[in-house]
């Protein structure tokens, strides 16, 4: 699924706290941010440094005990961060694979677990990041969250949607569009780019 998607999720477990602290803010900020955190693999090995179904699980429910315990600001927002964590890695199992074309459905690996040691296969159910059906799913989250926020983070969940359209617009062309650009870029150019980002585009 799109980061956005993730993000998106990540306000919906923060909003999910509306209740228990009068200032939402930090913890609706705590659930984005975890509902990205995950991603920020992309430079390294994706969907395995920064992405713990197993773990990060067992994680957020200690996180939510002691949220329930000793309920604060704090403990609300590092229990919040580490349940959109894990939400988004048990997700990204429902969609594609990690090929560069996840659209041909040719991959097995969706996202590593620690542990047991192996990648869970993709059940594409969301066939890949950008597709229509992660689009809508997009748009589902962020309706509850446009209509329970105001001022700036409303302004936040829509930008959102707005990246997500274009992204989900664009999203096979920019293979394409990749692989022409490494195939005429100069060396030097391309030794300044994370070999990750690239290799899959020679």
């Amino acid at each position: 699924m799109m980061a956005t998607t993730h993000v998106l999720a990540g306000v919906i477990v923060g909003l999910g706290t509306l209740a228990l602290v009068p200032e939402a803010g930090p913890v609706v900020l705590a659930g984005a941010l975890g509902g990205l955190a995950p991603d920020l693999d992309l430079a390294g090995n994706h969907r395995k440094d920064l992405h713990f179904p197993g773990y990060g699980s067992v994680a957020a429910v200690l996180a939510v005990v002691a949220a329930a315990v000793a309920p604060s600001p704090a403990t609300l927002s590092l229990a919040v961060f580490l349940v959109a964590a894990a939400v988004h890695a048990v997700s990204d199992v429902f969609g594609g694979d990690l090929t560069l074309r996840p659209w041909e459905a040719t991959g097995n690996r969706a996202v590593y677990e620690h542990v047991r040691g192996r990648w869970h296969p993709p059940r594409r159910w969301i066939r890949y990041d950008g597709a229509p059906e992660d689009f809508l799913v997009g748009v589902a989250l962020a309706l509850p969250s446009l209509a329970m926020l105001d001022g700036t983070p409303q302004l936040a969940v829509a930008a959102l949607v707005v990246v997500s359209a274009g992204y989900a617009l664009v999203r096979r062309v920019l293979v394409d569009a990749g692989e022409r650009l490494v195939a005429v870029a100069p060396a030097p150019v391309l030794a300044a780019v994370p070999e990750t980002f690239i290799e899959d585009l020679r």
